[in-house]
Formats: C-alpha cells, sequence, structure tokens
C-alpha cells in the first residue's frame, strides 16, 4: 500500500469529472487499498478518486470510531432523496476549513462494491452527507462551492497563501 498525494483547494484537476469504473481489476483493489490507507492517515472519513488525481467514480469513507468498517462506492448514484439537513463539513483537499452546507437528509444509493457486485444503501445524518460530498467531487465539485463567492474567494486566497508558504519551506 501506499499514500497517495491529495490535491488540494484550488487545484483545477479537483474539478475534473469521473468516468464511470468498467475495470474490476487487481489495478483497481490496489487503489482502494493506497485511497484507504490515504484517507485514514490523513485523517479523513471520506475520500474520492478525484482528490487523488484518478478520475474515476471511486469512493471510499469509513465513518466508525475504530476505523474498521470501510466502505467503498464504485459508480454511485442517487435514486432517492429528501428532507434537508445543514453539516458543517470540512475536506480533505480544503485542509482546516470547516463551514455549514445544507444538502438531502435521507438519501438511497446504488453502487458496486471493490469486486464489482451492486448495492443498494439507505443514509441518513453524517452518513448521507459524506456520500453527497464525495460524490460532488467525482462531478468536479468541492464544497467550498455550496459558499457565497465571498467566502469561497477568501478561502482560495488563504489555500493560495498556504500552498506558497509549504513550497517556500521546502527549500
Amino acid at each position: 500500500m501506499a499514500l497517495l498525494p491529495i490535491l488540494q483547494y484550488p487545484d483545477p484537476r479537483l474539478h475534473t469529472v469521473a468516468k464511470p469504473v468498467k475495470v474490476f481489476d487487481q489495478a483497481l483493489q490496489q487503489l482502494v487499498a493506497d485511497m484507504a490507507e490515504t484517507m485514514y492517515d490523513a485523517p479523513g472519513i471520506g475520500l474520492a478518486a478525484t482528490q487523488v488525481d484518478q478520475h474515476i467514480q471511486l469512493i471510499v469513507m469509513d465513518l466508525s470510531k475504530e476505523k474498521n468498517e470501510l466502505l467503498v462506492l464504485i459508480n454511485p448514484k442517487i435514486i432517492a432523496q429528501s428532507g434537508s439537513q445543514e453539516y458543517e463539513e470540512g475536506c480533505l483537499s480544503v485542509p482546516g476549513i470547516y463551514e455549514n452546507v445544507t444538502r438531502a437528509e435521507f438519501i438511497t444509493v446504488e453502487a458496486q462494491d471493490a469486486t464489482g457486485k451492486s448495492f443498494r444503501l439507505d443514509a441518513d445524518g453524517l452518513l448521507s452527507v459524506c456520500i453527497q460530498h464525495e460524490m460532488d467531487h467525482l462531478k468536479g465539485k468541492v464544497f467550498v462551492e455550496y459558499l457565497s463567492p465571498l467566502k469561497r474567494n477568501r478561502i482560495r486566497s488563504k489555500m493560495v497563501k498556504h500552498a506558497r508558504e509549504i513550497e517556500r519551506n521546502s527549500y
């Protein structure tokens, strides 16, 4: 397994729309394992392939305290949604930034697991938020795009400044 670099907002690659997964091979299994290791190390509760510059419809997440309940969603589609909830969200691609976002409260998602087997999942609360957040990444959307232009520009400036500081300190 390997830790993968996580793209940081406002990297334009975060706006790439992911393609469906068609081949469930050893390379995909390795990517799932590497993404899980990267997510746990970050530490985070969800990671979309887009965030590690792999533009396929693949999400890993684990909301358990013990970090032993990995959920893999491949080619996910929300087939039903209802209600509304506001949740404070963060993102491994936008470190240190937390903002409230309104999303559907209840969703039903159809997806495939790492072997290609189809399944359906009903989700609410944090799981619902996390699935919707990660699916946005697959569509090329970052959660800060739900915020006002003023907040988004402040976050963009902060992230660009932070990236410059890291670059400056690496010399």
